[in-house]
């Protein structure tokens, strides 16, 4: 390429020399909200092989197709039975505004699936707003009781998240109000930061003895989900069941966040295609395939992505920054307030600021007015409702009268990079790439 005075660097790059430059006027790593801004291997690389002659479809108007799933039979007296196999991930109060927290749980409720409390503890209106709740059991204790656990309907223990793993949560003091400074015991308005690692197992024969903890204060009626970030996961999800999880959730690189260093967005973790496949793996190593559930979150969008997840292996899936999406985030509203911060709707990561100008982000009593949350939690449920029903269109075009029942069988690749990663056939051929990575022909 010809390089004159306006050809910018392919190295120093103008985004390239923008980081540098406010890091050297900020002095530290820089801070943003939402995720990964790379450039991954997705489940969008994945397609569908519907039904033609070799398969009969499913007439949409006239024949049944379930999307429900039962969580968490593994072990526990009452498992959450959920009507989609969509719920809605761990998002706290603090990280989002009660408005928010509020919807979530009303929408989620509606077309009857759980949500989960996040951090910081267990809001009387969490209990309030969701019909059925997962309640985090983090390393922070913020706000733990376990009097909330016992009211709780699951309980979630996170070792990690996809957006920052083997590093704990960040919330600026800019939204720690009094009301979140209480519910966590912090002084108002200073920046809450996570320890990292759970104070009362160091490694997985402890979490065994949590699990078992957790399980006897619920007299075995809650499933126990163990949270996993995206890294070493086919070690850590064989780890997870051996203590005696009930499900795995697995949470991608392209997980979101309200607040962390971009470094770690950018370049920790294993994306979430990646991440399906080496779960599936693991648990079918251990012949517990089905007996666990595996929940899968980060970066899914649509239920085509929901429905390729589950063909890969897993049982349900988890969302977060798409259900804040849902709720108007980055909506083109009170475009003054975006510019004031130097953002733009449709392209503002700044969660961590606490001036989310759709009141959703937030802890500014004035900023949260603009989310009511009935309207709100018609979004959700209306997104929710969307999301299932393009699971079914794709179940019912590959011949399927349960979502449940698609499988890798239904997919092929579109790129070489995901056929490696899957172990899928690349769109046109008939056999998995031969690299015999994962035994016979993939995986």
């Amino acid at each position: 390429m010809p390089i004159d005075e306006t050809t910018p660097s392919r190295i120093w790059d103008r985004a390239s020399i923008h980081d540098i430059q406010e890091k050297a006027r900020l002095g530290r790593y820089r801070i943003r909200a939402f995720s990964t801004a790379r450039q991954l291997p997705t489940l969008e690389d994945l397609t569908f092989l519907p039904s033609g002659l070799t398969r009969v479809p499913l007439e949409g108007y006239r024949e049944t197709c379930d999307t429900s799933v039962t969580l968490g039979t593994r072990f526990a007296k009452k498992p959450l039975q959920l009507k989609t196999p969509i719920t809605i991930a761990g998002m706290s109060y603090g990280a989002l505004s009660r408005n928010a927290k509020e919807a979530l749980g009303l929408g989620a409720t509606r077309v009857g699936t759980s949500t989960c409390t996040g951090d910081g503890g267990m809001h009387p209106s969490d209990r309030e707003y969701s019909k059925m709740l997962v309640y985090q059991c983090l390393p922070s204790r913020y706000g733990f009781n376990p009097k909330d656990v016992q009211r709780a309907d699951a309980i979630e223990i996170v070792v990690g998240q996809g957006a920052k793993p083997g590093t704990g949560g960040l919330l600026l003091g800019q939204k720690v109000s009094p009301e979140i400074a209480r519910m966590r015991d912090l002084p108002d308005g200073v920046d809450q930061r996570s320890p990292c690692r759970h104070p009362d197992w160091m490694g997985p024969e402890d979490l065994a003895i949590k699990i078992e903890e957790l399980r006897e204060a619920t007299n075995w009626e809650k499933p126990i989900y163990v949270k996993l970030g995206a890294a070493r996961v086919y070690e850590d999800v064989k780890l997870a069941a051996k203590a005696g999880a009930d499900c795995v959730v697995v949470d991608g690189m392209e997980g979101g966040t309200a607040a962390s260093p971009d470094v770690l967005l950018d370049h920790t973790g294993i994306p979430t295609l990646g991440a399906i496949c080496e779960a599936v793996r693991a648990l079918e190593d251990l012949k517990l395939l089905g007996v666990v559930q595996l929940i899968v979150c980060g970066g899914i969008k649509t239920g085509v992505d929901a429905a390729k997840a589950i063909a890969l292996g897993a049982d349900a899936v988890a969302i977060g920054t798409a259900a804040i999406i849902a709720l108007n985030c980055n909506a083109p509203l009170w475009i003054e307030d975006y510019h004031a911060m130097g953002a733009e709707p449709g392209a503002c990561h700044h969660c961590h600021t606490g001036r989310c100008p759709v009141g959703i982000a937030t802890q500014d009593p004035e900023l949260m007015s603009r989310l009511p949350v009935e309207e709100a939690a018609e979004r959700v449920e209306n997104f929710l409702h969307a999301m299932t029903l393009e699971m079914q269109i794709m179940a019912r075009a590959c011949g399927k009268s349960q979502v449940g029942n698609l499988d890798r069988d239904d997919l092929r690749a579109l790129t070489l990079e995901s056929a490696l990663i899957t172990g899928l056939p690349l769109a046109g051929t008939r056999r998995p790439i031969p690299l015999n990575l994962w035994g016979e022909g993939g995986g």
